[in-house]
């Protein structure tokens, strides 16, 4: 089963680390990075752009509204994330816990949903 493991941080802690602080930080992201591969749970990942970047899209009375920004302020933004093929949640909440993000912001797990057209056939 997938899930995504979503890694919410404070998006400027990055920019008050130090050089040593921040190869530590990368080096702890490769090393998962490569466990995750290792055990073949990998199935996608990525950082993501400053929320400065995002753009928020609804619509309002049918029409679109656009905003630059993100939908919400909050301390911790959604930095990146990891999505993983794993037996179950159990195993999904293992690998976030070893997540280098566990250790300065909030990992969010969440089962990836699967509609039914998609779910394998039982043949």
């Amino acid at each position: 089963m997938q899930y995504l493991l979503m890694i919410y941080s404070e998006e400027n802690r990055w920019n008050q680390m130090t050089d040593s602080e921040r190869q530590q930080g990368a080096a702890a992201y490769q090393a998962y990075t490569e466990s995750l591969k290792k055990a073949e749970a990998l199935a996608g990942a990525n950082r993501l752009q400053h929320t400065s970047t995002a753009t928020t899209v609804r619509l309002v009375d049918g029409k679109p509204q656009v905003l630059d920004g993100p939908f919400s302020d909050s301390k911790e933004q959604l930095a990146g994330y990891y999505l993983i093929d794993v037996p179950n949640l159990d195993a999904a909440i293992s690998w976030a816990s070893r997540c280098p993000g566990a250790g300065h912001g909030i990992m969010e797990v969440r089962p990836v949903w699967t509609a039914p057209s998609d779910a394998p056939s039982a043949a």
